[in-house]
Parts: structure tokens; sequence; C-alpha cells
């Protein structure tokens, strides 16, 4: 169903076993859950999908190697499972990762962990290579069985500097283990949520739809495009608006205090010295200040991050310009002949993670781990329980999501019929096992469209096996390439406007394609890309320059991107 089709149903059939409130990854992984379990759902989202903290990652499916020292045994083993999966499942949107850690000292930081463990440490202390060596034999042991990326590798300091030049000379060696890189995490959502409507004719997903208020039986939605309110009467509600769980239990006349969550910030630059000094390695390491810092290879960019600083406003978060400071000094530790400056930043974000409220001293001791907190009983003047989802991570979501959907089939009794452990996402279904079955499949659907074999082969390594539906809506009709990006050609918008539920044109720039976060957009292509989505979307002129001046102040107040 379109948008419109689904606000008639809507209207027309209020009743819905399962609400979920948040369209952010937790919240589309509980959805896919319950769709592809027979489960009538309806997700609704105040603002586009994944466009809150899960559009703010590191773009990394991790375990949490740090995790191990403040004792979360359980939620690295849980991550180190699912991000196994999560390369097998999404193979075209998240690659093996090889990590780099540089270590300066040998014995440094024996007793952290224990001190930690016991809450007698709160100052971050620096890791040395024993303690470092002694982590990656515990990860690579959770991995199991499952062996989808190589074991870890330890370098004396100089192989490590014969393979990276540009290296710090002060290490004392280099360990090398491996995690995963989630190229597109907001594509991977987008993906995940199409999954489960398809899967299900009575799951229905919205964004743009808030949850303004609800009493007794019934929940009442507003349409943030129209203004219009819709009643609706859920069985359950599932909270899954992160960073905002606490202030959407209020307009539900809940109070709950359940998230103290902290910022993490980014930002993306251009700079071809770093890029060949990384190569295809993320370096994960320790600024001089004990803060775990990264660089992460993210295609011809490098993404430099991150803060965790708590935050009491989850919509007022900005990159500043401390931040900034600090993530281009930061480079030095470890590449100090390179100099990096503002003017190669090309785009900067900031997000809020959804972490539990504590009294722990640092934000670095705030448990990453996930749970369900449960509001029901007479005393919430509501007939239905509250789940509010707290906690929770890009590498964990279908394990969460899983957790959630069991409780919440318990409460409705449902049976569950399918499990997700091993399904593919998106454009992962059917995807080939090998370079050679890779090369058919390009062939074989050029052949099949009459499409250039180098442009199925574009289509393919954006979308996965999901460019077979695009490149076939893109041979029906008359197609160019847009002339400021010609990577990418008029119909294959109309195909990602028509079939992705984009509203607005930010939502293809920010969070169905990659080039803004690169900095491949320029003013020229934002306006051929309003002209593209105003023809398939049906805009007039006047909405078209009204998109047009959204992006660009989006673009410029969130993202410190001047076109």
């Amino acid at each position: 169903m379109n948008r419109q089709n689904i606000l008639s149903h809507l209207k027309a059939n209020p009743e819905v076993s399962v609400l979920i409130v948040g369209g952010g990854i937790n919240g589309i992984g509980v959805f896919r859950e319950l769709a592809l379990n027979g489960v009538d759902v309806l997700l609704v989202e105040r603002g586009d999908f994944c466009s809150g903290a899960s559009a703010a990652s590191s773009h990394m499916a991790h375990g949490g190697i740090r995790y191990l020292e403040n004792g979360e045994f359980r939620l690295v083993r849980e991550a180190v499972r699912e991000r196994n999966l999560m390369i097998q499942n999404a193979p075209h949107l998240v690659k093996p990762l090889p990590t780099v850690i540089p270590i300066f000292k040998r014995f440094s930081g024996l007793f952290n962990a224990p001190l930690k463990f016991i809450g007698a440490l709160t100052k971050p202390a620096e890791r040395g290579s024993v303690v470092i060596k002694i982590g990656l034999m515990l990860y690579d042991a959770y991995t199991g069985k499952t062996r989808v990326v190589p074991r870890h590798t330890f370098l004396p300091r100089r192989k490590a500097l014969q393979k990276w030049e540009r290296l710090n000379p002060k290490i004392v060696h280099a360990a090398v283990y491996y995690d995963g890189a989630i190229l597109q995490p907001e594509r991977l959502a987008i993906e995940t949520l199409l999954d489960g409507e398809q899967e299900n004719p009575r799951a229905h997903a919205l964004n743009y739809m808030s949850m303004v208020s609800g009493m007794e039986e019934t929940v009442i939605l507003r349409d943030e495009l129209t203004g219009e309110h819709f009643e609706v009467r859920p069985k359950l509600v599932i909270n899954a608006s992160g960073a905002w769980i606490d202030l959407a239990n209020r307009k539900l006349g809940l109070s709950s205090r359940f998230i103290g969550g902290t910022k993490g910030s980014h930002i993306v630059v251009q700079h071809e010295e770093l890029r060949r000094a990384i190569g295809e390695y993320e370096f994960f390491f320790e600024n001089n200040d004990g803060r775990i810092v990264l660089l992460f290879p993210l295609y011809d960019r490098v993404l430099i991050g991150t803060s965790d600083i708590p935050v009491d406003d989850p919509d007022d978060v900005r990159c500043t310009d401390e931040e900034i400071e600090y993530f281009l000094g930061m480079v030095e530790r470890v590449f100090p002949d390179l100099n990096l400056t503002r003017q190669n930043i090309v785009f900067q974000f900031s997000g809020v993670r959804p972490l539990p409220r504590s009294g722990a001293k640092s934000a670095g001791q705030i448990s990453r781990d996930h749970h369900i907190e449960v509001l029901s009983g007479e005393w919430t003047q509501l007939a239905f329980p509250v789940y509010s989802l707290v906690g929770g991570k890009w590498t964990s979501f279908r394990a969460f999501a899983e957790q959630t959907a069991d409780k919440a089939f318990e409460y409705l009794g449902v049976k569950r019929t399918k499990r997700t452990a091993s399904l593919p996402i998106g454009g992962g279904h059917g995807y080939p096992a090998n370079e050679e079955e890779t090369r058919r499949q390009i062939q074989s659907l050029a052949a099949w469209t009459g499409l250039p074999r180098e442009r199925v082969q574009t289509l393919f390594e954006r979308y996965g096996t999901r460019a077979e539906a695009a490149a076939g809506f893109i041979a029906e009709g008359t197609d160019r390439p847009l002339a400021a990006l010609p990577d990418y050609s008029l119909r294959e918008i109309q195909f990602i406007a028509t079939h992705e539920k984009v509203i607005h044109l930010d939502d293809f720039i920010l969070r169905r394609s990659m080039l803004a976060m690169l900095g491949h957009l320029t003013r020229a292509g934002l306006e051929e890309l309003a002209e593209a989505l105003a023809a398939a979307l049906g805009w007039t002129e006047e909405q078209k320059k009204a998109e047009a001046a959204r992006t660009l102040s989006i673009l410029a107040d969130r993202h410190g991107v001047r076109l």
C-alpha cells in the first residue's frame, strides 16, 4: 500500500494488535519480527525512518571489545553473534572490517578491568599490549564455530610500520582483528522495514506520523504532513522512540525516567593522504585522554568519531566546534605527520544513544546493553501495556527485536512461526556467493533489461539483489543520467521515491543515498534531484522550491554543509 491507502485503511480499521512508536532500527526490527509472524502491526515515526539516533552511528557492526572491561560478557557474546549474522544476511551492505589497534604501552592497564568491575576505577587508563591481547583472545572465542571473520593477529612495531608507513613510530605493537562495516545503515533499515510490509499485508509503516496522546483504549496520531488526526485502538504499544522514550510515555499520561542518553558526534573528511594511510582498515584506538575513538574507511572518505557526552534534550544536539577540534586533533595520535583542518570536513552529524539512566561516574561506564521496561495496570489509565525499549545498538538490533517480539507474542497469545537469525534482509536475498556468480547475475540482468552492464553493476553495488527490481523499473521508461550526478538516473530516482516511502527531498539525500554524507552533493545536484522527485511525487513548483529550501536549511544547521 502507498501512504494514502494506509491512511484510508487506518480510518476504516482503527483496531490494531500492536502499535510501534518510533521508526529507528529498534522499532523497525520489532516491526519485521511481528510482520513476518502474521501480526497486524502499525509503526509510526514522527520524522523519516531512521532519522534520529539510528542515523548517527559509527557505521560499525561490532561486538564491543571494550565492553569486556565493564564485565558485560553477555552483551559481547550476543553482539559478536549478531555481527556475524548481519554480515551473512545483508552482505550487500555489511562487510567484514579489518580493524587496527595501535598500542603504545606493553603492560599498562592490567588492573583496569577488575577495578572497573568492582567500581573502584572510573577514570580511563591506557590499555597495553597484554590487556589488549587477552581481550582479543576472548573476543575471538565468542565467535565460536561460526568463523565469519578471521581471528586477530598481533604485529610487532617493525612489521606494523612496514604495513602502515605513516603510523606513529612510538607504537610498540599493532593488533589487527575483524568486525563489520555497515556501509549504509539507513538503507539497511529501510530494506528491513520493506521486507516486513512485503511479507504481511496487515503490517503498515508510516513516516511523518506522530503520537499525540493516549487514554483508556485509544491512541491519537497526527499526520505531520496534513495535521489530520487519527484514532487507533491497540492491544499493545511498543515505545521504540529511543532518546525520546520518556517524552513519548508522557504523552500517554505515564511518568518514566528510563533514559539517560549520551551524545555521539562524527565528522566525515576528504583527505587523500589520510585515506591512503588507513587503506581498507579501521583504526580503533585510545586518544591521549583515554577516550576510545576511530578512523573509519567510508568509501573514498574517512569517518572520524566519536564523542560520548551526557545531554538533556535529544532534539538540540549538534556537532560542536569543541568536538570538531577534538576530532581533528586526535588524528595526530596515530598519524602525527598528517595535517587535517576544517577545510577537509565534508559532513558532520550527531545523535543521542538511548542509554539507560545511570549513576555511573563516567559516560563510558554506562551499560550498552538493552532491556524492556513494562508499564501496565490500572494506575496507567490505559487498557493496554506499554513496552519501552531501553538501550540497544545497531549490531544487536535483531536480537533485541526478537526478544521484544517474543514478549509481545506471549502477551497476545500468538505462536512464533518464523525466525530471523538466518533470514536475508532486502538486497541480501539471493545474494551471490562469490565474484563469479556476481558477474553472472549482473550479466544476466543486463541482458534481460537491455541496460549497459556498467549501469547494472552500479545498481547491484548500491542495492544488492534489489537491483533487479530497480533495473526492471528503469527499463520500462525513458531514462537519462542526471547532469550533476551522472551516477544516478532519472528513473532510478523515481524508483526509490515510489518504492521506499520518500516524502521529502532530504529523505533521499540523507537517508536513501550517501550523497550528502560523502560530500558528493552540489547545489546543482540538489536542484536536479528536487526536479526528479517533483516529477515522481507530483510536487507543485512551490512545493519543489520549499523542499529545496528545507533541505538546504537542514544540511547547514545539522551537518555543516552549505551549498
